[in-house]
């Protein structure tokens, strides 16, 4: 279980490292790391030398923390996430949040690689979370709750900043680029879905369904984080269309969209929040 000393000892080993403090938070999902790339002056942690931080198994995450500036802003990037199916307890998968919140950064940019579920989305696409749906009956904050994190019970009415979503709509107008909006499901992987489970997530309201982000945002609302989400559509979830589902084809969906990814966030950041 995560405690304030293993918090407070992590942030304090990346603050040693960098000379100045981050403003914006960012965790970057499979295949769209190149957006590290993007940073002026970085300063890369590999996860593995920071204390009590997890690191990534998966393809596609690169376990490295990148510090620097980006559009005139300064940034923490998470080149790489955690997830539930590698085995992390709940609480763990919070843990560069908790992180986060202690270097004093109060906006968060969470990415991922989705599967649509709306028939009227395309492979490529990106969508903006405006809600989620926890399929995996798991949450990070169970447990003793820690005040110093947030409160007991928090409110998760505006779980999406409403705001940060609104300048990312315009962001997107200035490049003409098309942004869905939706809700997102998280289940726990890493077997895709299947198709009855995707015709139960629409019947439920679901855009997109994935394997990551409901809990880190869980911990940032918590926190008093403000977030934006942002899906990559990177194919058409099991049983929409007649064949097989592959992580390559998420990998290569998700890196053809980097462009207008990277474009857009680069906007989003000059736009300020």
């Amino acid at each position: 279980m995560v405690n304030v000393e293993m918090v407070k000892a992590a942030a304090a080993y990346v603050e040693k490292r960098i000379e100045k403090k981050p403003e914006i938070g960012m965790i970057l999902g499979s295949g769209l790391g190149a957006l590290a790339d993007e940073i002026k002056d970085p300063v890369v942690i590999p996860y593995e030398d920071i204390p009590y931080f997890p690191v990534s198994m998966v393809e596609g995450h690169a376990n490295q923390l990148i510090v620097g500036e980006l559009s005139g802003k300064q940034v923490l990037m998470m080149k790489g996430r955690f997830h539930l199916y590698e085995g992390y307890e709940p609480s763990l998968l919070a843990f560069p949040v908790r992180v986060m919140k202690q270097l004093n950064i109060e906006h968060l940019v969470v990415t991922n690689a989705a599967g649509g579920v709306n028939e009227k989305f395309l492979p490529g696409e990106l969508m903006i979370i405006e809600d989620h749906l926890n399929m995996t009956a798991c949450n990070p904050l169970m447990g003793a709750n820690e005040e110093a994190f947030g409160p007991r019970f928090p409110d998760m009415t505006y779980a999406y900043n409403r705001d940060m979503r609104e300048k990312a709509k315009k962001a997107a107008q200035k490049q003409g680029l098309i942004l869905q909006q939706g809700v997102y499901a998280w289940f726990t992987g890493p077997s895709f879905e299947t198709p009855a489970e995707i015709k139960m997530s629409r019947v439920l309201g679901a855009d997109a369904v994935g394997m990551s982000t409901v809990p880190e945002v869980l911990a940032a609302v918590h926190a008093g984080v403000k977030v934006l989400g942002i899906s990559c559509i990177t194919n058409m979830a099991a049983g929409m269309l007649d064949q097989p589902l592959t992580h390559e084809e998420v990998m290569i969906t998700a890196r053809q969209s980097e462009g207008k990814f990277k474009q857009l966030i680069r906007d989003l950041i000059e736009e300020g929040f």
